[in-house]
This record gives structure tokens, C-alpha cells and sequence, in this order.
């Protein structure tokens, strides 16, 4: 990256910075309601190198999208609001994070992107480029950010620049988490606490299924779901839905059966997240796998946002001998992971493998999901 941005840019990177891309454990669709998450960082992620400028000027280059230069001023308003044409859209990202935090002490930069997580397939590669983004811009600035501030100021970037409605779960952890470790996130109050999560201790293996089908979070699913938890909510007469506590009352008060659901996956979602924390801190990794399979259900047939394809992958893991699945991330497309023996894992990728042939799907991809450090400057 060091050569590359040489020849890009003409000059030599002040350093380089790494945000990992994300899994979510359990706690989906918790974190706009206030809710608890309980996610872990990857190995693989997001990097950046970069240098300041000194013209309010942030200017981007992405190794995944060509070398053209996309420019813009720190000063401008939302990116959403510009209309940037498809083939600059992930540029909206590192630019929205520029605008956030110039309002915090930062300024221009030229910035290299390259990463090693697939696009769209819900492990938060925008929530790591984001991160990255704003670890850079804060230490080449000399910005005095905490890296939970950061976070919410990363989300903010994604809500108000990009037009993304999303929580603060994927940046909080990228910035925070440890390896060996999940996070314990309360998205209310911005606290978290570690989790030992080493999976592979307990003779378990972890895998991502890419599922290879597309999704696009700045379309209207994600927010309509959004909007139906809020207005869940305000009927109930509650800040938000992590705060109903008498379910069985609060579906009972709702006439809408859509805003019955909703309400109904996202209580019972913060509940097996305080369970999934139990098991992991009683050493009883093992025990998850019904956690998994009760959420997948939950986003499934509640919350109603699962595809074909991850239903089917979480079938086949399951015929084949997995503990327990879910779909993860946004929903409408990406990646499910699934929990296994580790003598069991080729045959659940065998078995996922087959019947996705026998559908006429494309081939899943499958990665080993290792509870990995958070951001970090690399050089």
C-alpha cells in the first residue's frame, strides 16, 4: 500500500490503519432499538493509508474500484444529498467521515483503500471502511477521540451523509473489540465489556457462508423495519423496544400484526443474547448452537427478513451435523455462519456446497470466522 500510494498520490503515507469487517454473534436488529448485540472482529477488514492535506480537500482512491481519484471538500454537506453517480458510491463513505469529524479537528487527507472482506455479504465491509476512515483521520490530525465517541461518529457518518439508518453495533465493533473476545454491546448507553469467545478451544469451528446473494442496506427493507420498531414503540408508549417488558402484554395491546412480530423478535433477541453471554462466560461454547438456530427462526419468520439462500445453508449445516446457524447483518442477502464440530466442518461446507448445486445457485464461499483485534494503525 506504501508503494502504491507513492505512485498515486506522489509522496509517501504518514501510516497505514486497519478496521476489521465484523460477525454478530447474536443480537440482530437490536442495536437502533437500544438494545444489546454481542459481536466479535475478524481477521480480515479494511485498510487505509493516508496523509494530510492542508486545503480541505479529502481525496480517495479504492484499489477495489480502480485507481480514478474521487475528490471532495470536508465542508460540503450530507453525500447522499449529491446524487454521486453507482461507480462513486463507496466513496460516500470515507468522504461522509471526513464531514462528520472536520467538526471535531480534523481536515483533508488523500486516503488508499484496499480490503480483503467481500462486499455485501454482511460482515460490515462499509462499517470497517468507515472505521478505518476515521482512526486515520483522528490520528493524522492529532484529534482527541475516544474510540466509542469514534464509533458513534462513524454511525453518525453512515445515518447522515450515506442515508443509511443503522445502528452503532458494526462500528463499536470494529473500534473495540479484543481478540478471543465477543463484545458485549448495551447500544443504549455505549458501554461494552468482554466476552472470552475462542471457539476453537472448545474444539468448534466458526464458519461465514457467503451465500453470494446481494443486498443493499440504503434500499427501503432495512429502514422500513426501522420505522416499524419505532412505531411498535411509540404505541407501547416506550423509549424503544428494548425497554418492553411484559411481552406477553405489549402483543396483546397491538392490533397490527406486523408490529406484533417485530416487537416480538427483538425482545426475545436481547433475552438470548443475555444467554448467549451466560453460556460463553460459563465456558459452555457448545451450548450455542440453539441460541443460533432460535434467532435464525426469529429473523426468519418475525422479523421477515432472511432469503432463500441463507435458509437453505442453515438447513444443509444443520442435516449435515452443525450445532446451529443464523443468517447475519442487515438481512435480504449476504452470509450465515454457522457453529460446528471442527472434525464435522468439511462435511457442513460439503453438504451447503451440494445443495446449492442441486438449486442452480452459485457456489457459497465459506470463511473461518477467528475472533480477531480491532482497529489499529498498522504502520
Amino acid at each position: 500500500m506504501t508503494r502504491s500510494f507513492a505512485e498515486i498520490f506522489g509522496r509517501s503515507p504518514e501510516g497505514v490503519w486497519h478496521a476489521p469487517g465484523r460477525v454478530n454473534l447474536i443480537g440482530e436488529h437490536t442495536d437502533y432499538n437500544d438494545g444489546l448485540a454481542l459481536p466479535f472482529a475478524l481477521s480480515r477488514g479494511v485498510s487505509v493509508a493516508a496523509a494530510r492535506r492542508g486545503d480541505g480537500v479529502v481525496e480517495v482512491v479504492s484499489r477495489q474500484a480502480g485507481e480514478s481519484v474521487v475528490r471532495a471538500s470536508v465542508d460540503g454537506g450530507p453525500v447522499v444529498a449529491e446524487g454521486w453517480p453507482p461507480d462513486r458510491a463507496w466513496a460516500a463513505y470515507p468522504v461522509g467521515v471526513a464531514r462528520v469529524l472536520r467538526d471535531h479537528g480534523t481536515g483533508g487527507a488523500s486516503l488508499l483503500i484496499d480490503s480483503d472482506l467481500p462486499q455485501g455479504a454482511g460482515l460490515s465491509s462499509s462499517a470497517a471502511l468507515e472505521c478505518a476512515t476515521a482512526l486515520a483521520l483522528r490520528d493524522l490530525h492529532e484529534a482527541r477521540i475516544e474510540p466509542a465517541e469514534l464509533a458513534r461518529l462513524a454511525q453518525r457518518a453512515e445515518n447522515d451523509q450515506v442515508g443509511v439508518p443503522c445502528g452503532v453495533m458494526d462500528q463499536s465493533a470494529s473500534l473495540l473489540c479484543e481478540a478471543g473476545h465477543a463484545l458485549l454491546l448495551d447500544c443504549r448507553s455505549g458501554l461494552s465489556s468482554k466476552v472470552p469467545f475462542a471457539p476453537a478451544e472448545a474444539g468448534l469451528t466458526l464458519l461465514v457462508v457467503n451465500t453470494r446473494a446481494s443486498r443493499n442496506l440504503a434500499g427501503g427493507d432495512y429502514g422500513r423495519r426501522r420505522a416499524e420498531c419505532e412505531k411498535a414503540a411509540a404505541r407501547l408508549g416506550v423509549p424503544a423496544l428494548r425497554d418492553v417488558t411484559d411481552l406477553a402484554g405489549a402483543l396483546g395491546s397491538l392490533r397490527d400484526p406486523v408490529l406484533r412480530r417485530r416487537v416480538q423478535h427483538v425482545v426475545t433477541e436481547n433475552h438470548r443474547v443475555e444467554a448467549a453471554v451466560g453460556l460463553l462466560r460459563a465456558g459452555a461454547v457448545t451450548e450455542l448452537g440453539a441460541m443460533l438456530n432460535a434467532s435464525h427462526m426469529s429473523l426468519r419468520d418475525q422479523f421477515q427478513i432472511s432469503w432463500p439462500e441463507a435458509d437453505a445453508a442453515v438447513d444443509a449445516a444443520l442435516r449435515a451435523g452443525a450445532r446451529g446457524g443464523r443468517m447475519v447483518g442487515g438481512g435480504f442477502g449476504g452470509s450465515v455462519i454457522v457453529l460446528t464440530a471442527a472434525d464435522r466442518a468439511a462435511r457442513v461446507r460439503d453438504g451447503i456446497t451440494a445443495t446449492y448445486e442441486r438449486r442452480g445457485w452459485q457456489p457459497p464461499a465459506f470463511l473461518e470466522a477467528v475472533p480477531s483485534a480491532g482497529a489499529r494503525r498498522t504502520a
